[in-house]
């Protein structure tokens, strides 16, 4: 299977099962991770352990990094198409949608709605997330843009690398800024003690966050901004926003206390994406205004 991952156990999964721990912290399927344990490739201090052993903190526990993900059945799945062509597809991605499967999210992914629409994608990229050049975290609406076409993913790729597509998100925040625009430039790291989490770390790798303040609003100590990455590590925005001070609203992982103002989710929407078409070179720039329940809640906050 290739490389192995070797990890301490964190605090967090003190207890757990082994098989929810492999999950976790392999970022894969229960499924998959069953299946590496009943091959006996998950190794626990030194043994093989059954999959519903329960886990110590402080043990060590390798297994193979996750195979590629093969045969992702199509799906039909709910998201609306705001342009395509031969090499490239645009999609306004609905909250609550998975970009590809890993631990958890077998099914019901944007990956499966694609291949359902465009079986050809099969093979453009990686197996286990064909098409796929950049992500939004499930709970994340707005556009993103995947491959149809060897061309298309190697145009695209090759943007995201050179940090040349843009992306621009708007995000509903605690606070009120004394400057109008800043930069966060802070390394990103997974949180060893907490494997799904990420957080500021000298030892990660480096993350640029750019924001401007949009509306200030004083009575509720909000601010909406427009944010724009320069990098996309996993969770940038909300590690990078929470901080210096100003966690997004509706964030159940990063905010240290309950939300000021009562929101339907995490307050972030990926609102404008442009890139040069990576066969003929045109400029291409799409924007998706805030969905209506995220509209809906600035409203009341006005």
């Amino acid at each position: 299977m290739g490389e192995r991952l070797t990890f301490t156990i964190p605090d967090s999964l003190d207890g757990e099962r082994l098989d929810k721990a492999v999950s976790v912290l392999g970022e894969m399927s229960r499924a998959v991770a069953r299946q590496i344990i009943d091959d006996k490739q998950a190794v626990l201090d030194g043994e093989t352990p059954p999959a519903r052993h329960r886990v110590s903190a402080g043990q060590v526990l390798s297994f193979p990094a996750p195979p590629e993900a093969e045969g992702i059945q199509p799906e039909e799945v709910d998201f609306a198409v705001v342009y395509e062509d031969d090499d490239v597809i645009v999609v306004d991605k609905p909250a609550g949608l998975v970009v590809h499967p890993g631990a958890g999210h077998d099914r019901g992914t944007l990956v499966a709605g694609l291949l359902q629409r465009h079986p050809e994608i099969a093979d453009v990229g990686v197996p286990a997330r064909p098409g796929i050049v950049h992500r939004l975290d499930r709970d994340t609406s707005g556009l993103l843009v995947a491959a149809l076409s060897a061309t298309g993913y190697e145009g695209l790729r090759r943007q995201v690398s050179e940090r040349t597509m843009e992306r621009e998100y708007l995000a509903l925040v605690d606070g009120l800024f004394e400057v109008p625009t800043g930069t966060i430039d802070a390394p990103i790291a997974r949180d060893p003690n907490r494997p799904t989490r990420r957080r500021v770390d000298p030892a990660g790798r480096p993350a640029r966050t750019h924001y401007r303040v949009e509306r200030a609003f004083p009575e509720s100590r909000m601010s909406l901004l427009a944010v724009r990455l320069e990098t996309g590590r996993t969770h940038q925005i909300r590690v990078h926003l929470a901080a210096i001070g100003h966690p997004l609203a509706g964030d159940r992982t990063y905010r240290p206390g309950p939300d000021r103002v009562k929101v339907p989710r995490l307050f972030l929407h990926a609102t404008r994406l442009a890139f040069s078409h990576p066969r003929t070179g045109e400029e291409m720039a799409f924007e998706s205004p805030l969905p209506a329940d995220l509209a809906a809640a600035l409203e009341r906050i006005r």
